[in-house]
């Protein structure tokens, strides 16, 4: 059974759905969060309940992290120094940038620790089927090592390379999500000012070629007003528009679209909406249009 043994570490929206994923494939698996109300309903489901970094990490060979930033990757690394076991497999969901992945898997590697880059595609339900799109990199033999994981969480699973190339992946995606949100919103905002039917208008959009899944996804929610629970919350967003604006600044790369596409969200954020599903920097945008002035 220690083959199929593994500990996630951060059980949000994501973090859960593969945990839950995991115990359904068949893994025995231990969990822990900061909040520790989270890993009830995984305890009923029967995993085993760490209370700490540090006791999740003892003994562990195999460890999933899936967590909001680099401050808390780097809390949770603080919190487990000297705990790992020699040879252990860390794989990290966690959205960060590709220099911040880069040191971490270096300085992880010098304490034994084999840690794998693996970048999600997809929302919460399709955490919990098993049906994310996963991109991967770092040392071909440590991603295969982890190879019956990522077959459990993922119906597509890519190898993209040295480290930092799943994290930059990651980020021009979710850029061009960001990009798309931005303006959906602001050109819905300018049909409704002009005298449109919001649901017609977005229906109309969502069912367009001027549409693509996630803008079809994100158009359904504006047009229901379902914001809660997150597939993606606007926080998270926020914070992926502005690594991503700023790896590319750093590379030599103007981003003004992408830039004022961070400022919205950053005015979502600002609104105390960050907690809620990202599409709605629509309703956000629709009340305070001057946000940027």
């Amino acid at each position: 059974m220690a083959g199929k043994a593994i500990t996630v570490i951060g059980l949000g929206a994501m973090g859960a759905g593969m945990a839950s994923r995991l115990l359904a494939s068949g893994f025995e698996v231990t969990v822990h969060n900061r909040t520790a109300s989270k890993a009830e309903e995984l305890a009923r489901a029967g995993a085993k309940v760490a209370g700490s970094v540090r006791e999740a990490v003892h003994g562990a060979d195999r460890v999933l992290l899936s967590l909001s930033d680099e401050n808390a990757v780097d809390a949770v690394l603080a919190e487990a120094e000297g705990a790992w076991h020699p040879g252990a497999h860390l794989l990290d969901t966690s959205t960060v940038s590709a220099e911040h992945s880069r040191r971490v898997t270096g300085m992880l590697a010098d304490r034994g620790v084999h840690r794998v880059e693996a970048c999600l595609l997809g929302n919460p339900q399709q955490a919990g089927a098993g049906e994310l799109r996963v991109i991967t990199a770092g040392p071909k033999h440590t991603v295969d090592g982890i190879a019956d994981i990522l077959d459990a969480i993922g119906r597509d699973i890519s190898y993209l390379g040295p480290t930092g190339n799943a994290t930059t992946t990651k980020l021009v995606f979710n850029l061009l999500l960001g990009g798309q949100l931005a303006a959906l919103a602001e050109a819905v905002n300018y049909g409704i000012a002009a005298g449109l039917d919001r649901d017609r208008l977005l229906s109309a959009i969502g069912a367009s070629g001027f549409s693509s899944k996630v803008l079809s996804f994100r158009a359904d929610l504006m047009r229901r007003h379902t914001y809660h629970p997150a597939a993606f919350k606007a926080s998270l967003m926020a914070k992926d528009l502005g690594l991503g604006t700023d790896a590319a600044q750093a590379a030599g790369v103007p981003t003004p679209v992408l830039t004022a596409a961070a400022q919205s969200f950053e005015a979502v954020v600002a609104a105390g909406s960050g907690d809620a599903d990202a599409a709605i920097v629509l309703d956000v945008l629709g009340s305070a249009p001057d946000h940027r002035k």
